[in-house]
């Protein structure tokens, strides 16, 4: 067997490192973009923030990304005899863009928000069990037991962890671990350090001042029908009147099966829009918010250095910095105006959403938009992760607007699958607590609406609702 050289021609897809950029940049939501951007401030000497961009500010990044696009030309004709042909960029759309001052998205009638409100300090309840074992008394063992158990305890107020774990990870006997674990069942909240939501019961009942016998065998023996509301069944069971199950039910209840949520931090997040969509008379009008986004420009301070000499290390680093700098507001300039051919494409397809409200929304894929605007549905799915519109119906996500369709059963336009869900949403909401509407039941409702939906689908949705099962929606009291 010779071996031989041989000559082929193909083509290969090649990621630039340019390339990658841009894609990173596109998918980051708009706080993850503002970091980026303030790092690469940091780190790239060349770029520059500016409030407003001046002429001379487009006319030296232009001229920078001239010359760094015909060098590249000129090294490909001398390696491949093939000059690259590099995508025009639109430096006056980019000028336009940028060389307004930063607006806030919100009017000059709303109040600004008083951080002082917002930024306060909560007790967790890990710090509250502690103080509970200092006021107790205990001693310098159990103590010590109890904090190492209290780290276990989970935001729920759950001890999930084996005490046998416990005991080999803190070094601490088996024994007084067991005995104090009873001890933490006795602190406030009631239920808290429960390895499970039988026992979390079982300590609140035990809690109450009135005899808890009868609950406690309630809640040991009867859990199952308690859940499907089985009053019946557990009546029977325990040889007792259905009015008196009833009255010791309602007991279990009011308890909280998550002791610890009290304690949980109840923080509000707030989402900054990505895009505003204004009504200009019959129209809708999509506006890009460009505050807290830093303007770049290129500094002149380097530029200039390349001209006035200097060794061949400096050279080479302020052109590599220089290239980073220009890829960097090209890709961000790029993203904003992929965000605004995205948002302007499901304005004209959800026009009926943006008048009427959710349950106009129609039926809408990736392809539709990725058709619309020319681009690749890879391309409009990264433009849609996490990035946001406020709209005059409220604040939605990008992904919102994307729905499969359900087929009408009057032969009409098909409803969106978010369309499907208020349905439902609004018929359970209008539901007699005590005959609640059953999975198929709800189909039947809808098919008579002209909704075409299976039982299964109507269960599926309803889980992605969090709406209980119709045995469990049912109420005897």
């Amino acid at each position: 067997m010779a071996l031989r050289q041989t000559m082929s021609l193909g083509q290969n897809l090649v990621i630039t490192p340019q390339l990658q950029q841009a894609i990173k940049l596109l998918q980051m939501s708009r706080l993850e973009l503002e970091s980026n951007v303030r790092t690469e401030l940091e780190e790239n000497p060349i770029l520059e923030e500016a409030e407003i961009l001046k002429e001379e500010d487009l006319k030296l990044t232009k001229e920078v990304a001239e010359n760094i696009e015909n060098r590249e030309v000129e090294v490909a004709e001398t390696n491949t005899q093939d000059p690259i042909k590099q995508d025009e960029f639109e430096w006056e759309s980019y000028f336009e863009q940028n060389q307004k001052p930063p607006q806030s998205g919100m009017s000059g009638s709303e109040e600004i928000m008083n951080y002082e409100n917002v930024i306060t300090a909560h007790e967790s309840l890990h710090e509250y069990l502690s103080w509970q074992v200092k006021m107790n008394g205990l001693t310098d063992f159990e103590e010590k037991a109890a904090e190492a158990l209290i780290s276990y305890i989970d935001d729920d107020g759950y001890l999930k962890t084996p005490l046998e774990q416990i005991a080999a990870e803190e070094k601490i006997p088996l024994e007084d671990l067991e005995d104090t674990i009873s001890l933490i069942h006795e602190f406030d909240p009631p239920g808290v350090g429960a390895r499970d939501l039988k026992e979390c019961m079982i300590v609140q009942a035990k809690h109450l001042e009135e005899d808890t016998q009868d609950l406690v065998l309630l809640i040991n023996n009867h859990l199952k029908d308690l859940e499907k509301k089985n009053f019946d069944a557990i009546a029977k069971a325990l040889n007792k009147d259905i009015q008196e199950v009833v009255e010791m039910c309602k007991i279990i209840y009011s308890m909280e099966p998550k002791p610890g949520r009290a304690f949980s931090p109840q923080d509000t997040l707030y989402v900054s829009p990505d895009v505003y969509v204004y009504k200009v008379g019959d129209d809708y009008v999509v506006s890009l918010n460009e505050d807290g986004l830093p303007r770049l420009k290129i500094s002149n301070f380097y530029k200039n250095m390349l001209k006035d000499g200097g060794s061949k290390k400096d050279h080479e680093y302020i052109q590599e910095k220089l290239k980073s700098a220009v890829w960097l507001i090209k890709s961000i300039h790029q993203r904003q105006r992929t965000i605004y051919k995205v948002s302007e494409s499901i304005v004209k397809h959800q026009k009926e959403f943006f008048e009427k409200g959710a349950a106009f929304l129609k039926p809408m894929i990736l392809r539709d938009i990725a058709n619309d605007i020319g681009m690749h549905e890879s391309t409009v799915s990264r433009v849609t992760t996490a990035k946001y519109m406020h709209t005059p119906q409220g604040i939605y996500e990008l992904k919102y607007f994307f729905n499969s369709g359900i087929s009408s059963s009057t032969g009409g336009d098909a409803l969106a699958s978010e369309s499907v869900k208020l349905k439902i949403k609004d018929l359970v909401s209008k539901e007699d607590p005590k005959s609640p509407l059953s999975d198929q039941k709800l189909a039947q409702l809808l098919s008579k609406d002209g909704v075409q939906i299976a039982r299964r689908t109507v269960a599926k949705y309803r889980e992605l609702l969090k709406i209980l099962p119709s045995s469990q929606r049912k109420k005897m009291f």
